[in-house]
């Protein structure tokens, strides 16, 4: 079923609805997030990720990039400040019973800022060799507020020179989730930017409205942030569902249709939804939308 989003009588205009965020980040974990598993595994083919690497991962979510970066072998950090409902779920990814002593010690989850990896004790290990933020911007207008933030405070924890990758959404011609997207700006309209989440800093600097990735999107990231672009890439990441619910219930997950809910009513945001996936609904149930998103490397100083 749809995560819980129960829709009261607000004393204020711009109050939000009550989310079920448990049943959310659980959604976000076990059907949403491994639709960029092909950006993961191009980004660490390219940088040859492995034993030796450092990995600190920034809005890492529920830690499905952590996980497949420690299978390599890669020792892994994550910070999150925006779910803690997501971070509980990375921790029983990466730091379970199973896993030897070593595996633990290599591996660790910090609910904060990148400046509170140095209170975490981050100020006693070798610098990283990795930075990643794979929440993809280049969607939403204001998306990438504040991330230019976060990775001057990331820089001063990794070598000189390091990698640091950013990802966006690739050009709204090459991306079929564009047109469900714009169905929650349509609803939004206009879009009640307080009520939304941005995961890369200030909640109410995110406005909502869709637009088109814009080709140096993430170049001006990188700039804003003090670093040197060194390469960039294009992945196919398609969304693909076992059917039209669990597509919904993937979509809302994200977030991006929470100020539709609050404009109108989560009945009337399944129903508008449903209707702008059955295009890619395919003859045997399940919802297939064909995408590329766009990573760039570039460099601390």
């Amino acid at each position: 079923m749809t995560p819980t989003l129960v829709r009261q009588h607000p004393a204020h205009a711009d109050e939000a609805p009550r989310v079920d965020l448990c049943a959310r980040a659980r959604d976000w974990s076990e059907i949403q997030e491994r639709m960029l598993v092909p950006l993961y595994e191009a980004v660490y083919e390219r940088l040859e990720v492995g034993r030796g690497t450092r990995m600190l991962g920034i809005g890492c979510g529920s830690g499905l990039a952590l996980l497949m970066a420690a299978s390599r072998g890669a020792a892994v950090t994550g910070v999150d400040h925006s779910s803690p409902q997501r971070l509980a779920l990375a921790r029983e990814r990466l730091l379970p019973d199973a896993w030897d002593a070593r595996a633990r010690a290599d591996t660790r989850i910090v609910d904060g800022w990148p400046a509170d990896l140095a209170s975490a004790g981050d100020a006693e290990t070798p610098a990283y060799t990795l930075v990643t933020a794979f929440e993809p911007i280049g969607c939403l207008a204001g998306d990438s507020e504040g991330l230019g933030g976060l990775l001057r405070a990331a820089a001063p924890l990794a070598e000189r020179g390091a990698p640091v990758v950013l990802a966006g959404w690739g050009p709204p011609e090459r991306c079929t989730t564009s047109s469900v997207l714009r169905v929650a700006t349509r609803l939004a309209d206009p879009p009640p930017s307080s009520r939304l989440l941005s995961i890369w800093g200030d909640p109410q600097r995110s406005t909502g409205s869709w637009r088109p990735a814009l080709r140096d999107d993430l170049e001006e990231v990188a700039q804003r942030a003090g670093l040197k672009p060194d390469g960039s890439g294009r992945v196919g990441c398609p969304f693909g569902y076992a059917g039209m619910e669990s597509a919904v219930r993937g979509l809302l997950s994200t977030g991006l249709f929470d100020a539709a809910v609050a404009a109108t009513d989560q009945t009337q945001v399944d129903k508008e939804l449903t209707e702008a996936l059955h295009p890619y609904l395919r003859p045997d149930g399940t919802v297939w939308m064909p995408n590329v998103f766009r990573y760039l490397i570039a460099r601390t100083p």
